[in-house]
């Protein structure tokens, strides 16, 4: 009944409170692994139905390791502001684990509130590879002693803060400069195509590390260069949710990974697992063009269809805040006003050159944002998981770097114009490491990798990567050609 619950959670809660009391917490970036003592109560189980409930900022429970934990007092004491509400209600393990120290887990022990019940354990989860002498282990390890010799905060950077200054002024100056400044067609086509290339940059240089938490210690400021995608028409919300929630803890893994979803008539087919159609064998050329679309498709269509399900693929969306809203709602508010509204009000181009520098920039922001991702996941190097399969009893770790590749180590251009999507796995091991970073512990990562037998994949240039990628399209188009009269059969197998 009502009333039990609110009588088991109130000891639940109580209990927890005087744990958390007898133990005072360590500071999350200090070198010490302690275990807390376990409450001396019989630990409650709770269904996914009831935990899911709690997943405000006001009220707010997570999983890690089919443990649950009412993290609600600590939420205004996060180091990463509002980010520990990403999953509310839902399994944080993976997140957990890669955005947090190993010191992180005594602090988390302080509000176990009890256990997941039986019947809800992670049927889909990669193997726990954070015990003492394991891979991940090892390598947290050594990258957390990389920064504290060298005194340096691994989730902030002055380099990239002075960058990501630089896009902003280059983005104002050119969409004054494609919209306004120019008479004549050529120099507006320019600055339109400036215009697109620096509302990438925003996506890839700042927003990117900004809503990983990993722009400045300064929550607030990292709340605001996170919404600068909301600026350029995207949604910071649903970006977090499809990427952080989904992509990073997932990757490549067929049915769980949002970047790889694909409807049963899609215009893409990327890995073996997807259904086939004939006309995907020309996938490796109409998708180069398509991609250009990328940028106002998720503007206008694919914020909107997710916020309407509540759901992206097979992920489902947390309740936005009102400040969630807020934001989402404002950003399309700014956007329309001012790239639809203040240039066909007050520019002297007529609405057919209008459109044209629209579409440009447009069209540029969706190519760099698309050819910078895709050569990370989808080419043929890279692993394809699915769940059951043997490669799942892989660890965690160890899957983010097979599903992954880089390009282009040592090159200062590509580490800066990609947002250190170049060393992609480092990325995906430590997200919540800023960009400008990556260079210096890449080497730490490939050593930790040779040892411990785990392949790492680096593409010499990023042209290289590119024709990878195209490469892996075709091949996924192709297809099985004696399947071209039956279609439907492509999904056996």
């Amino acid at each position: 009944s009502r009333l039990s619950h609110c009588v088991r959670m109130a000891v639940t809660r109580r209990t927890a409170a005087a744990v958390g009391a007898q133990s005072p917490a360590q500071p999350i970036g200090s070198d010490a692994i302690k275990p807390q003592d376990a409450p001396s109560t019989v630990p409650s189980t709770y269904s996914v139905r009831e935990i899911i409930q709690h997943d405000t900022a006001n009220d707010l429970w997570v999983i890690v390791r089919d443990k649950v934990y009412d993290v609600t007092s600590w939420v205004p004491k996060h180091p990463g502001g509002e980010l520990i509400t990403l999953r509310g209600g839902r399994d944080c393990t993976e997140l957990f684990d890669s955005y947090h120290p190993l010191s992180a887990r005594a602090v988390l022990e302080k509000f176990y509130i009890g256990d997941v019940e039986p019947a809800a354990s992670r049927t889909a989860a990669l193997q726990d590879e954070l015990a003492e002498g394991t891979f991940y282990f090892t390598l947290k390890q050594r990258v957390h002693a990389h920064f504290k010799e060298h005194k340096m905060a691994p989730g902030t950077s002055g380099v990239l803060q002075f960058k990501a200054a630089l896009i902003l002024t280059t983005l104002a100056t050119s969409y004054y400069g494609a919209f306004f400044a120019f008479d004549t067609m050529l120099p507006s086509l320019v600055s339109a195509a400036v215009l697109g290339f620096a509302m990438a940059e925003v996506g890839v240089s700042i927003q990117h590390d900004a809503n990983h938490g990993a722009f400045s210690r300064r929550t607030w400021l990292g709340a605001w260069a996170g919404a600068t995608l909301d600026a350029v028409g995207a949604s910071s919300f649903m970006w977090r949710q499809q990427h952080m929630g989904g992509h990073h803890v997932h990757t490549n893994v067929h049915g769980l990974d949002p970047d790889i979803r694909v409807s049963d008539a899609d215009v893409r087919r990327v890995t073996p697992y997807q259904p086939w159609h004939g006309y995907q064998a020309y996938q490796h050329l109409y998708l180069g063009l398509l991609y250009g679309l990328l940028s106002v498709k998720s503007v206008l269509v694919d914020d909107f269809q997710a916020l309407a399900s509540g759901s992206i693929g097979s992920l489902h969306l947390k309740r936005l805040s009102s400040g969630e809203q807020a934001v989402f709602w404002g950003g399309k508010l700014f956007w329309a006003l001012v790239y639809v509204a203040a240039p066909l009000l007050l520019s002297g181009h007529s609405w057919g050159r209008l459109f044209a520098v629209w579409a440009l920039s447009q069209a540029i922001t969706g190519w760099i944002l698309a050819f910078m991702f895709q050569v990370a996941h989808v080419v043929d190097e890279v692993e394809y998981l699915r769940p059951g399969s043997p490669a799942m009893a892989k660890g965690w770790a160890a899957a983010q770097v097979a599903a992954s590749a880089d390009f282009s180590h040592g090159s200062f251009f590509w580490t800066h114009v990609s947002g250190g999507l170049n060393y992609q796995v480092v990325h995906h091991l430590f997200p919540a490491i800023s960009h400008t970073h990556y260079p210096a512990i890449a080497p730490i990562v490939m050593q930790t990798c040779k040892e411990f037998g785990v392949p790492y994949k680096v593409y010499p240039t990023f042209v290289s990567a590119l024709s990878a990628h195209f490469k892996h399209l075709k091949g996924m188009g192709l297809g099985d050609m004696s399947l071209v009269k039956l279609p439907s059969l492509a999904t056996i197998g």
